[in-house]
């Protein structure tokens, strides 16, 4: 994180980037997995989930983990092995460049890109190719549906999520994400600057597309056709077996902790509270503690949001293709326009 280690060599910066990336990805992915796919799902079902491996099952992920990795690793006897052996890493890359654009605290971030919205959305589409490339190189017809379905939806919900968040960037008047989270957090409502001025306020229509679009952007129920156990066996992952499947796993549920970041920079103020509140009149009057415990804060936000869209995950049957596709040509865009539309006039007028 540039800010707190720009003393210190290029090499080390380096290696405390991986680490922090690393940590950044695993950690949200392994509390997700275990707070809500073993826990929140087991009691919306009336049951009590992994129980065994650990104090109240706290150790089953590490079980799973342990397993996955002794598995062996097969191939189709007609599938591209090259190809077919870098869709999950393409798939896992593209959420550790989409985390490389998260601010964490005032000094706390990796990079500080002016254009890191623009980052965020060009970075976001890099899986659609990874999971088109495991359908193709699976040589497997349920595979290649898979991914078919995968890049039509894909391509479909990144509209209305680019046009959700342009709301955002009118509003802010600009695409760095650090400064879209001081403008929260110096901004007042009705000259009251008690909470600032969260988007989610302003922009409760973008947030509410843009959560939508990203349930899509994860292939979580009710957008899952592209997996579709009961049609398609498991879709682009249906060849997969051992360290290359959890790498799906993982990345699924770690970019879902990711989106769920962004969201929190863009319409929940990010790491930051409420200037007022401490008497800071900008970033660079921020206390220190700050980059400890803004992380901590960014982390709560994002367990809300994941809380969320798996809530969602677990309560609604899956759309039909046509439905699905209707949905965000007829729906989720023209709603987008007529948000940019209105947040434009607004902020000429105001």
């Amino acid at each position: 994180m540039l800010g707190l280690i720009a003393d210190v060599s290029y090499w080390t910066q380096s290696l405390l980037r991986v680490f922090g990336g690393i940590v950044a990805i695993l950690l949200p992915a392994g509390t997700i997995v275990y707070v809500f796919l073993f826990k929140m799902m087991s009691f919306m079902q009336s049951r009590l989930g992994p129980m065994e491996a650990g104090p109240f099952g706290s150790l089953q992920l590490f079980a799973e983990v342990g397993k996955w990795l002794q598995k062996e690793d097969l191939y189709p006897e007609r599938a591209d092995r090259f190809i077919f052996k870098m869709a999950p890493l393409i798939v896992l890359s593209s959420t550790f460049l989409l985390v490389a654009v998260v601010p964490f605290g005032p000094d706390a971030w990796f990079t500080n890109f002016e254009a890191g919205v623009f980052y965020a959305l060009a970075v976001s589409s890099v899986s659609v190719l990874g999971i088109l490339i495991a359908g193709w190189a699976s040589a497997n017809k349920y595979s290649l549906l898979g991914g078919l379905r995968a890049a039509g939806q894909l391509i479909a919900y990144e509209l209305p999520m680019v046009l959700a968040v342009v709301g955002v960037v009118i509003q802010a008047g600009t695409m760095n994400l650090q400064q879209i989270v001081v403008a929260q957090n110096t901004g007042s409502i009705f000259g009251w600057a008690g909470l600032g001025n969260p988007y989610i306020l302003t922009q409760c229509v973008g947030f509410v597309i843009f959560m939508i679009a990203v349930q899509a952007e994860l292939t979580q129920a009710p957008f899952d056709m592209p997996i579709a156990e009961s049609e398609l066996v498991s879709g682009y992952m249906t060849e997969y077996s051992g360290f290359r499947f959890l790498i799906f796993f993982i990345g699924e549920f770690a970019t879902a902790g990711v989106f769920a970041f962004i969201a929190s920079v863009l319409f929940l103020g990010g790491w930051g509270v409420p200037f007022s509140w401490f008497g800071w009149t900008s970033i660079d009057s921020i206390d220190n503690w700050m980059n400890v415990v803004g992380p901590l804060i960014m982390f709560t936000k994002m367990m809300l949001l994941v809380f969320v869209i798996m809530w969602v995950r677990f309560s609604y049957p899956r759309f039909r293709e046509d439905q699905l596709q209707r949905f965000a040509w007829k729906s989720l865009i023209p709603l987008s326009l007529v948000n940019i539309m209105a947040t434009s006039v607004l902020k000429v007028a105001f």
